[in-house]
């Protein structure tokens, strides 16, 4: 009965290493039951501002992008090992010519740029695999082969990126890795490249940042399901590739879903400039925590003159608090990297990064970088400015204006972080989320508010009514907002699901940013289908999760511990892992549970030895109840009761939670 039960121990650290990229997800391109719907006279009006007031047709970003094209990359589908699709770039071939009516012509714009796919060449040594994933993989060329740049996300795409790169270089010899920060989509295809045992006996320094292993594993583990489930929204995992639905990222194409390696670094970047000689090719490190991820570096190439900015710098405006949920990233640290890189860069002509397509010439890319530079403290300073005024956050992202100096550069617009949303970021990190309004300062919850809203409007029909006359004059903001009150309080109210996910649409087809467009039409396909489509395939990510620190799993235990259930328990647990010989201590007290790295507890109430390997295969799906059962990789000591009760206490996780419905 026991053994039955352990995977209910863990059940809910399946999450665990999906969260931040969505690894794990269905990764077949689901189709939205989302209707296809027009634009309306003041979608097309809005999106018409876009064409009158930038330079839609400049060919700058497209000559950068296709320059120095060696192959272009094939449209063939990729699948994982269970045989489901995991990219398909051929589902994109629509986005060509004009922006259809249902789009923003600038967003139309960035994914034609992002569209641009293939091997090139940057310099004579230097070469980027682009639109393989979302980010890039870049090959230096050194005396002895190749050191990569950022393996992709999956296995598969690496795979794909590497052989592709080898019918046209060559036998790619790997003399060194780099990983440019600790976001999945830069080190998740390693092992498609090698392992840490394969490095070590070549010699292959594997280089990271500081901290890049911690990072790597910790960022969103305690809140797995929750980013999970606000990152299907954020990446439209549930969308069609259609012109009235998913079509960028902003960041690049979209976010693939596949198998998910990590290794640990055998270099790492902990000072603020670190000079290394890799296979002969002299490499300036420059390690920036704390701007785009925790962990962070960029560096140059004094050979070439030429600067890699990670994703310090992009061709959009970043986020500074992503949607899906992350810490608060620092705008003005964020600058202030910048700005030292600039100091430093007296000769250079070459400046490529972990995302879009470089940029040659000295002055081109110091004029690039300062506006980069200028951009993140502009929402600084001056949310900062209006703070200090009074103003909430929301009165700070409605009247904020980037100058058009700044505004009318295409690679300072907000395909993916957005002005309105990182200035409340801004706000966020130096106030958090009180405004200093009394009103909101213990507000009813959403359900009970939309009751009383209702009732105080004189119901829903005539709420409806109302709606029917704002939706007319395309004001579609408030519409969302009235009418999310209605279908909180009436959720079986088709007219008012069906009228707000019109207005989620039609502030999908205006959005610039490609998260907000999927955000609002993901939104209105499940108002419409009422389902909620987000599965996992745990066992693509088994090599991370093999690399997570053991603690990481034990910090997001305690997590789940569900209060009410453990009021007045008290309980002490030995979880025993036999590989590594580390034992953990979990104790439970005042409904709060604390674990501990520390010596067998002769005296706890009930012990769990197992190996890793185990622990992984229950995770991931791959050993059953019944496998368990006689193992010599598992025991169990102590009062069986007190383990039952353990597991009674432990509450769900939920990766489908509702989102636009109560």
């Amino acid at each position: 009965m026991s053994l039955r039960l352990i995977p209910q121990l863990l059940r809910f650290v399946a999450f665990i290493a999906f969260a931040f990229l969505l690894q794990g997800c269905d990764p077949q391109i689901a189709q939205s039951n989302m209707s296809e719907t027009a634009a309306s006279d003041s979608t097309l009006a809005h999106n018409q501002q876009f064409i009158e007031n930038l330079d839609l047709g400049n060919q700058q970003d497209f000559e950068d992008a296709n320059r120095g094209l060696v192959a272009r990359a094939p449209n063939d589908e990729l699948v994982n090992q269970q045989g489901d699709i995991i990219w398909n770039p051929g589902s994109y071939s629509f986005i060509t010519g004009d922006a259809p009516d249902t789009v923003n012509p600038s967003l139309w714009r960035q994914a034609k740029l992002n569209n641009i796919r293939g091997l090139f060449k940057v310099e004579e040594g230097i070469y980027q695999l682009r639109g393989f994933d979302l980010a890039n993989t870049t090959l230096i060329q050194s005396d002895n082969g190749w050191i990569i740049v950022d393996p992709l996300t999956t296995l598969e795409t690496t795979a794909a990126a590497m052989e592709f790169a080898q019918q046209h270089l060559g036998e790619i010899n790997v003399t060194g890795v780099i990983f440019t920060h600790s976001h999945a989509d830069h080190f998740g295809g390693i092992l498609a490249i090698m392992n840490s045992e394969e490095a070590r006996l070549q010699g292959v320094p594997l280089i990271a940042p500081a901290g890049f292993i911690q990072e790597a594993t910790s960022e969103n583990i305690i809140a797995g399901p929750a980013m999970t489930r606000r990152g299907n929204y954020m990446f439209g995992d549930s969308l069609e590739h259609s012109v009235t639905g998913h079509i960028d990222a902003g960041l690049g194409k979209q976010v693939v879903f596949g198998s998910l390696s990590i290794v640990p670094p055998s270099v790492t970047v902990d000072q603020p400039q670190m000079n290394i000689n890799v296979d002969g090719v002299d490499i300036e490190f420059f390690n920036m925590p704390g701007s785009e991820a925790p962990a962070e570096l960029t560096f140059y190439l004094p050979k070439w003159k030429a600067f890699c900015g990670a994703e310090v710098l992009s061709h959009v405006m970043h986020n500074v608090l992503t949607l899906r949920g992350a810490k608060v990233r620092d705008a003005l640290l964020w600058s202030d990297y910048i700005g030292q890189s600039i100091d430093r860069l007296d000769d250079v002509d070459v400046f490529f990064n972990s995302h879009h397509w470089p940029t040659w010439g000295h002055d081109r890319i110091i004029v690039q970088m300062q506006q980069q530079q200028d951009m993140y403290k502009f929402i600084h300073d001056q949310t900062l400015r209006l703070a200090n005024l009074g103003y909430t956050p929301r009165e700070i992202a409605e009247q904020l204006k980037l100058p058009d100096s700044l505004a009318k550069n295409f690679h300072i617009r907000g395909y993916y972080g957005t002005l309105s949303h990182n200035s409340k970021a801004v706000y966020q990190h130096y106030f958090g989320w009180y405004d200093g309004n009394p009103a909101n300062l213990n507000p009813l919850p959403p359900e009970q508010t939309a009751i009383r809203y209702v009732e105080f409007m004189g119901g829903s029909e005539a709420i409806l009514r109302r709606a029917g006359d704002y939706m007319a004059k395309g004001d579609y903001r408030w519409v969302g907002e009235v009418l999310n009150h209605v279908v909180f309080a009436e959720p079986d109210n088709l007219p008012a699901r069906e009228m707000l996910a019109e207005a989620y649409r039609q502030m999908g087809y205006q959005a610039e940013s490609g998260p907000w467009r999927d955000i609002y039409l993901s939104g209105a396909a499940e108002l419409i289908s009422g389902q909620v489509k987000q599965r996992f395939l745990k066992a693509n990510s088994k090599a991370f999760l093999q690399e997570v620190p053991l603690e990481q799993f034990m910090k997001a235990l305690s997590v789940n511990l569900d209060a009410e259930k453990a009021e007045g328990e008290s309980l002490t647990l030995n979880v025993f892992f036999s590989e590594r010989q580390q034992n953990f201590v979990l104790t439970i007290r005042n409904s709060v549970m604390y674990y501990q790295e520390a010596p067998f507890n002769e005296i706890a109430d009930v012990s769990i030895k197992l190996s890793q390997d185990m622990f992984i295969g229950i995770l991931v799906g791959e050993v059953s109840a019944i496998e368990m059962v006689g193992s010599d990789q598992l025991s169990i000591e102590g009062s069986m009761l007190k383990l039952l009760k353990f597991f009674s206490l432990l509450g769900e996780s939920s990766d489908d939670f509702n989102i636009v419905l109560p």
